[in-house]
């Protein structure tokens, strides 16, 4: 059985090796990027794609019907868009939970990644984290999934300058089913085992951090994490909240085209 492909675009450049890899969180698509395309395909061949089940790769739903969702599965299906496209070695940029999928991959398969950007990442659960991962366990089999996720997405990102990330990602998120919603739901209870495992171990690959000033979940577990490895990197922006790139999308990019520029030097 011919395994599948995750929907992806490539923007190429004409005479750049390096390959920038953009990966989403949960209940986006690619389009959160839209804001990057331009400044980073002006200087690196650019590969976007969605994750199973969101975006144009939900058309692929079928395809993973039975299977069981992991951070190593999930890590995988973008290793085979690598493969598929003879990438050998990338710099990843990430969101949300795409970030921990990123670290992921650099665990399992440390080769292909040349450095990572992780934007609003996720490194654990605070206590509010875990109150809405409980409510969100509890109710998600009687509820409608996009009342928890508009729930979610309001306590995430609260303030009024938030408001485009908020509609920008329930707008995605409308595009996942009931049950792949459960499927990355119960994925994300999966969070706080395999991040208190990244935490204790350290990688040799550079980290860059860009987080909100206003990110009130997830800000003060990277500035612990930051302070234990010595690879890694924080920088945060004012007045911004969780989804760092589409609120300050100029700052997000200097910082991280910067820091790759830094790594390929």
């Amino acid at each position: 059985m011919i395994k599948p492909i995750l929907f992806h675009t490539i923007y190429p450049h004409k005479t750049s090796k390096e390959w920038v890899v953009f990966v989403h969180g949960a209940g986006g698509s690619s389009a959160v990027w839209f804001r990057q395309i331009r400044a980073f395909q002006q200087q690196h061949n650019v590969l976007l794609l969605d994750l199973r089940g969101h975006g144009k790769s939900s058309q692929l739903v079928k395809s993973f019907v039975g299977s069981h969702y992991s951070f190593n599965k999930v890590s995988e299906d973008i290793i085979d868009v690598l493969d598929h496209n003879n990438i050998a070695c990338a710099h990843f940029v990430g969101i949300s939970l795409g970030t921990i999928i990123i670290r992921n991959i650099a665990e399992i398969a440390p080769t292909y990644v040349s450095s990572m950007v992780l934007g609003g990442a996720i490194t654990r659960f605070n206590v509010r984290s875990n109150i809405l991962v409980y409510l969100g366990n509890t109710f998600k089999h009687c509820l409608p999934y996009m009342w928890l996720y508009r729930l979610f997405a309001f306590i995430m990102m609260p303030k009024k300058r938030h408001k485009e990330s908020r509609h920008l990602f329930v707008r995605e998120a409308k595009r996942l089913c009931q049950k792949e919603f459960i499927r990355w739901f119960k994925l994300a209870m999966d969070v706080n085992p395999l991040m208190r495992y990244f935490k204790e171990k350290e990688i040799e690959i550079p980290i860059l951090y860009i987080m909100g000033k206003e990110d009130h979940m997830f800000l003060e577990p990277v500035k612990e994490m930051v302070k234990r490895h010595k690879n890694s990197l924080l920088h945060t922006i004012h007045q911004c909240g969780h989804v760092c790139n589409v609120e300050s999308p100029d700052a997000f990019n200097k910082h991280s085209l910067d820091f790759i520029a830094q790594q390929n030097s």
